[in-house]
């Protein structure tokens, strides 16, 4: 991949030949003077009488049912941290994109510039109700969770980070699978996890809802091992504090079964690597460079199974397995919050459809001859056309076992 051209294709792409990624399009006619009066005024009118007598109306007269709010403050825009709402938004355009591609989902994005983590609780509270649902992107830890949690409090619609839970779902997925080919299991895997933002606690939070034991997980941020003497945690790290005399990267990797890096690159060493227990996991997740190259990886350890988050390696660990079909059954659902019982859905939703005979279709699109479930297909890819067909039925199964959905 040539860096330059993709920085100039990429300028390119966003500003010709209309700048931006997204439109609007009229779904009603507008032909004629009568098609503007039912459209506008005065028939406008009948609709709005009926959602002010019952708001659920809004979902048969409006296009709230199928509408997503995509909402930053862009202080964690992608690798380049804090850059502002405003230079967040072709992420949030990009957003949108895969929204309505992958699941026909409609998008406003949203930029909002906030003083403080209230003020912004406060704004997407007060426009809430337009959506069907609510998808924070690219905020900051530790201040995502407590955004995310008052605004579900607050709400009577699904609010997701996907920065959170749609990278934990698509890890848990492929881990199990990953486990379980390697003869492993999640109940006894040591795990060590780099990178203590919000993708690495929600990934930790999932497993052990999944099954996994706390006692055998190691969570390691820039400043070591996660461990109960330190002072300086706050108390979503504090939660994963354990009683434990490693100090250091090298220290927790030693004998490790799993390893999962959502951190920086090539952090992991092939000393490291080689101090893992037998038939060792690593999710390398750091885009575009992960903690270590495969390459690297494979001459140090051959009985290894690997993942990383680039599309030109195997097992790419990409959050558009997620995202738009978990909102995809929600809406469906019609869902008031998305619970951890849709989490596990789909999580499960995913590993199987990994194990199952893969389209001619999936092949062409990948220029591959055959694909199977092992080491090097242990997660669907994306453009497989099954995860439409299957993600948002138990997601919305799952809304509806879980009492998630809207009392009518």
């Amino acid at each position: 991949m040539n860096i330059k051209n993709l920085k100039q294709d990429a300028l390119t792409y966003h500003e010709h030949p209309t700048p931006g990624k997204l439109a609007i399009q009229i779904t009603k006619p507008t032909l004629t003077q009568y098609d503007l009066s039912l459209a506008y005024t005065p028939g406008v009118a009948e609709p709005v009488r009926k959602i002010a007598a019952n708001p659920d109306a809004a979902y048969r007269y409006t296009a709230k049912g199928n509408l997503v709010a995509v909402i930053t403050d862009g202080t964690a825009v992608l690798g380049l941290g804090n850059v502002g709402a405003l230079a967040g938004k072709p992420v949030m355009e990009g957003k949108a994109v895969l929204f309505k591609a992958f699941a026909n989902i409609d998008v406003f994005d949203i930029e909002v510039t906030a003083a403080s983590t209230e003020e912004f609780i406060t704004t997407v509270a007060n426009i809430a109700c337009g959506f069907g649902g609510i998808n924070l992107e690219d905020i900051a830890a530790p201040r995502c969770f407590e955004i995310e949690r008052a605004l579900t409090e607050r709400l009577d619609i699904p609010v997701f980070h996907d920065d959170q839970h749609g990278t934990a779902i698509i890890i848990a997925a492929g881990l199990l699978n990953a486990l379980e080919i390697q003869g492993k299991t999640l109940e006894q895997a040591r795990i060590t996890c780099v990178g203590a933002g919000a993708a690495g606690l929600a990934s930790m939070r999932l497993l052990i809802s999944l099954g996994a034991n706390q006692d055998n997980i190691t969570l390691v941020d820039s400043k070591g091992v996660i461990h109960c003497d330190r002072t300086d945690l706050n108390p979503y790290k504090k939660a994963y504090a354990r009683v434990t005399e490693r100090r250091t990267l090298d220290d927790a990797m030693e004998g490790a079964d799993v390893f999962i890096g959502v951190s920086g690159p090539d952090i992991l060493t092939t000393k490291m690597l080689a101090s893992m227990a037998e038939r060792p996991i690593v999710f390398a997740l750091s885009n575009p460079d992960p903690e270590i190259l495969p390459e690297l990886a494979y001459t140090t350890r051959q009985d290894l199974i690997m993942a990383t988050g680039r599309s030109d390696y195997p097992n790419q660990v990409n959050n558009v397995l997620g995202f738009p079909y978990i909102f995809r059954g929600a809406l469906d659902a019609r869902a008031t919050h998305i619970t951890v019982e849709m989490h596990v859905a789909a999580v499960n939703a995913l590993r199987e459809l990994a194990k199952q005979p893969v389209p001619q279709q999936v092949l062409d699109a990948y220029n591959l001859e055959s694909l199977e479930f092992g080491k090097d297909y242990i997660i669907p890819k994306p453009f497989d056309p099954r995860l439409i067909e299957t993600i948002p039925a138990a997601v919305k199964q799952a809304a509806i076992d879980s009492n998630a959905v809207r009392k009518n």
